[in-house]
């Protein structure tokens, strides 16, 4: 019985797989059918500096992440304090907010600062996805009986040393996860980075432009590009992760 039930639940999932699996699948092997379109992408110097600005903006997103929202996540797995579900809510908020209207929140805030920079592109993608992190990481220390710091405490570290020396590394898995969805996240940001920072141009804004002026063909190649290299990379960010789990 319990085989059975295993297999039911099996067929049920394997729908949402197909799905996903499905969209993907079909549009790399219909570009592999063109190959020379492919190439010639690969050989675009704009398209290859918006490769570039993709993974740059988005590396230095995830690390502003876990600089700024490692500590809220410990704060949040060990201390209780007045308006802590207020705060919890915060977090989680902009996963629910449109993206467009990140974008315009974010000009309204941060006026001429952010506009079509470097630094427009990072705050874009730092507000749709820290709360990935922040999530992570405060599961990670909460999973953390605080037994285990008090016995660190009490051989003479202090609260700082215990968080480097017990706390971190035995969270380090869960950081990891957060940091790896925080990075996946900012490189799949395209709407309020086009209101923000059409330029410079990201390769998500990319395949947008070329879609929009020449058409589903000619954002194709661009569009499987940035797939193969956000799998690839998200892959090896993976197993990265769990060596050290």
């Amino acid at each position: 019985m319990r085989d059975l039930f295993s297999i039911f639940l099996a067929i049920i999932g394997s729908f949402l797989v197909l799905y996903i699996i499905l969209p993907i699948a079909l549009m790399i092997s219909l570009q592999l059918l063109d190959l020379n379109s492919l190439l010639n992408a690969l050989g675009d110097e704009l398209v290859l500096s918006s490769l570039a600005n993709s993974i740059l903006t988005s590396t230095a997103t995830m690390l502003i992440a876990l600089l700024f929202g490692v500590p809220l996540g410990y704060l949040l797995a060990r201390t209780d304090f007045y308006g802590k579900s207020f705060v919890q809510a915060i977090i989680d908020l902009p996963v629910v907010i449109p993206h467009s209207v990140v974008g315009i929140m974010l000009l309204l805030a941060f006026s001429n600062a952010i506009l079509d920079n470097y630094i427009g592109i990072i705050a874009a993608m730092l507000f749709v996805s820290a709360s990935f992190t922040v999530n992570s990481a405060r599961d990670g220390f909460a999973a953390i009986e605080e037994k285990v710091e008090f016995v660190a405490r009490t051989l003479g570290a202090s609260r700082l040393k215990a968080f480097f020396t017990v706390s971190l590394p035995l969270a380090m898995h869960s950081i990891l996860t957060g940091a790896i969805m925080t990075w996946a996240r900012a490189m799949s940001e395209v709407g309020a980075i086009l209101i923000v920072a059409y330029y410079p141009k990201t390769a998500q804004v990319l395949v947008m432009d070329y879609f929009n002026n020449y058409g589903l063909n000619s954002a194709k190649p661009i569009a499987v590009i940035l797939i193969l290299l956000s799998l690839g990379l998200f892959v090896i960010l993976r197993r990265v992760s769990i060596a050290k789990g």
